[in-house]
């Protein structure tokens, strides 16, 4: 990868270049250390620019058809004069380590939209089906002008909840008709959803699309204290019910400005990516260390085979690890 200089990131992601912004995400998204400080540089050097979009999470059982919900979605956004911008987390295969990235094929009218911009990025096996950069790609995509992030996760799992803690609103998108309406959702899902959306609420599919809506609605009545998240019912493919839905998400980002709850809610994101990034430094230390790793290994088949407890292998890899930054700090 051809390097930039870190003002010619910075000016070209401002001024919107879309070329810029795509070699700004690849150099935030790579794993050489060599690029990590430049990236950062950029990063710091765009903050002031961030923080405007309305940052949308969307989630959904496999077969609810995100890609075509959120390809009528984002069209009927720029068509209103926003500026789109959409994550689509592709799920890296965990044998060839090869990525799909087809969102774009399969969001055909938005990846063809002058106001619209599609970034696939492989989820490289992180957890909770978002790419570990996830992040950092809203700030840029923010600082380049876009005022709506949609990001799309792969899946629905109890890790996917993680998403609600880079965003302001998230949205899982459901369908009826597949059988008992809440086997196909995990509880944890169903605790951090800020709406449920039933898609393809068309054609004979209408009915049974608005008795799942009555039967998510008790099952979050029984389960969430206080407000309770709405279930609407939607049709990406006749564009019927996204006025509506996008209303909702919208009354609910201007409420949370006014109430000073949206900064609270960062703030507390800020602190969690934090402490994020620095628990996966501090893996990344310990399996860069070969002699420390290979004791990691040695602790790992010992704790498998019962031959020691997990609190004290834990306690002494923390502690060789703290004696071996003792020894590099004396060194330095």
């Amino acid at each position: 990868m051809k390097l930039l200089s870190a003002q010619a990131y910075v000016d070209g992601v401002r001024a919107g270049d879309r070329a810029i912004l795509a070699r700004a995400i690849t150099l935030v998204e790579s794993e050489q250390p060599a690029h990590a400080a430049l990236a950062q540089g950029v990063l710091e050097a765009l903050l002031p620019e961030t923080g405007g979009a309305c940052r949308v999470g969307i989630s959904g059982v496999p077969g609810a058809g995100k890609s075509t919900f959120i390809d009528a979605l984002g069209t009927m956004l720029t068509g209103q004069g926003r500026r789109v911008a959409v994550l689509a987390v592709d799920p890296t295969s965990s044998v060839s380590g090869g990525s799909i990235l087809g969102d774009k094929t399969r969001m055909g009218t938005l990846s063809n939209d002058p106001n619209a911009y599609i970034r696939p990025s492989p989820t490289s096996g992180t957890l909770g089906g978002v790419a570990r950069k996830t992040r950092e790609t809203i700030l840029l995509c923010e600082a380049a002008g876009f005022d709506v992030v949609l990001v799309e996760t792969v899946g629905v799992g109890q890790s996917e909840t993680l998403v609600a803690g880079m965003v302001d609103y998230f949205l899982v998108l459901l369908i009826a008709g597949a059988g008992d309406e809440l086997q196909g959702i995990k509880r944890g899902i169903l605790e951090v959803a800020d709406m449920l959306a039933i898609n393809k609420a068309d054609g004979d599919n209408r009915e049974r699309a608005i008795r799942a809506q009555a039967s998510y609605q008790n099952a979050l009545r029984l389960m969430r204290a206080g407000r309770v998240p709405p279930v609407v019912t939607c049709s990406a493919l006749e564009k019927r019910g996204l006025k509506e839905l996008w209303a909702l998400i919208v009354e609910s980002w201007r409420g949370q400005q006014a109430s000073g709850e949206l900064q609270r809610k960062r703030q507390a994101q800020q602190v969690r990516w934090m402490w994020d990034m620095v628990e996966n430094g501090l893996r990344r230390a310990l399996r860069g260390d070969p002699e420390l790793s290979a004791r990691i290994a040695e602790l790992e088949d010992a704790v498998a085979h019962e031959k020691t407890t997990p609190s004290a292998a834990a306690l002494e890899v923390l502690r060789r690890f703290a004696e071996r930054a003792d020894e590099a700090l004396k060194r330095g």
